[in-house]
C-alpha cells in the first residue's frame, strides 16, 4: 500500500484572491515582512498496490479531478506503507 500526499496551488501567473486577502490580514496584524501568501489544497490518499504504477494513477486523478490544470499546478509525494 502507498500513502500519497498531493499539493495543489495556483500557477504563479494566476491571481490568488484568497491569498491576497490573507496577506492583507497578516499585514494588518503587523507582519509587513510577509510579501506573498498563496492558498492551496492538500489531499491524502492511501492506494493499494496494483499492476499500474502508483505515480501514473496519481497523475491521472490530479489531471482529471483534483487540479484545474489550466490554472493550477500540483506536486505529490509517494511513500510505501508497511503492511501489517
Amino acid at each position: 500500500m502507498y500513502f500519497v500526499k498531493v499539493y495543489v496551488t495556483y500557477k504563479d501567473s494566476v491571481l490568488d484572491p484568497q491569498g491576497e486577502a490573507v496577506k492583507g490580514a497578516v499585514h494588518r496584524l503587523g507582519y509587513q515582512e510577509i510579501e506573498e501568501v498563496r492558498i492551496g489544497k492538500y489531499f491524502e490518499m492511501k492506494i493499494a498496490k496494483s499492476d499500474r504504477p502508483v505515480e501514473e494513477m496519481v497523475e491521472e486523478v490530479c489531471d482529471k479531478l483534483l487540479a484545474n490544470v489550466n490554472m493550477e499546478t500540483y506536486r505529490f509525494e509517494v511513500a510505501a506503507m508497511e503492511e501489517v
